[in-house]
């Protein structure tokens, strides 16, 4: 079992920036898969990134493409999400996820595990 515990949301302007952090507590960290996704009000929960367990390779939404940036630091068991150039369309709550398998197009559906979520709102 993986606890999954997201901080650092918050209320930002627009064009500013916040960093997610979700710890991971249980079992050994650095063999999931991990993600954040979000959802905002009134709309389905979207994927916005993932990284493999090596923190070698990267996806992003295109969405979010170019002004998001996800990392890990498995000695921490901690994933990041660095979100800079923040419009009000990112306004959710953005939830950490971990699983072990890697389903690109179908990121859902490989995570076994979530976070609570934090809030993020930018304020045009």
């Amino acid at each position: 079992q993986v606890q999954l515990v997201e901080s650092g949301g918050g209320l930002v302007q627009a064009g500013g920036s916040l960093r997610l952090s979700c710890a991971a507590f249980g079992r050994t960290f650095n063999s999931y898969v991990s993600g954040w996704f979000r959802q905002a009000p009134g709309k389905e929960r979207e994927f916005v990134a993932a990284i493999n367990w090596s923190g070698s390779s990267t996806y992003y939404a295109d969405s979010v493409k170019g002004r998001f940036t996800i990392s890990r630091d498995n000695a921490k068991n901690t994933v990041y999400l660095q979100m800079n150039s923040l419009k009000p369309d990112d306004t959710a709550v953005y939830y950490c996820a971990a699983g072990l398998h890697m389903l690109p197009g179908r990121w859902s559906s490989g995570m076994d595990y979530w976070g609570k979520g934090t809030l993020v709102t930018v304020s045009s």
